[in-house]
């Protein structure tokens, strides 16, 4: 069992940035992966960025450039660094783990981030 805690959202302008991050607890040794998704009102949740615990981090298409995604050493604490914002950003944002072997199915209660002028 891994427990995820997301902080960090709230409302931001275009332009503007925030920073989101997740604590994980639990069995974090069994951790391969971290990552990050969204849900916008009326969207299917989807894949944001992940980092898996060699270092290799991926965005998705929408936000590379604008969003940076960094952990600890421990996989137990992440954070994404969103900067530039748009308000197709605006959704709430939610932390995954995973193993070698794909995700888990434990999600956090996620936190809201809104973008609007």
């Amino acid at each position: 069992q891994v427990q995820l805690v997301e902080s960090g959202g709230g409302l931001a302008q275009p332009g503007g940035s925030l920073r989101l991050s997740c604590a994980a607890s639990g069995s974090i040794f069994s951790i391969y992966v971290m990552g990050w998704y969204r849900q916008a009102p009326g969207k299917q949740r989807e894949w944001v960025a992940s980092r898996t615990s060699g270092g290799s981090t991926n965005y998705a298409d929408s936000v590379k450039g604008r969003f940076t995604f960094s952990r600890d050493n421990a996989m137990s604490t992440v954070t994404l660094q969103m900067n530039s914002l748009k308000p197709e950003d605006t959704a709430v944002y939610y932390c995954r783990v995973g193993g070698p072997q794909g995700w888990y199915n434990y999600w956090g209660q996620g936190t809201q981030v809104t973008v609007s002028a």
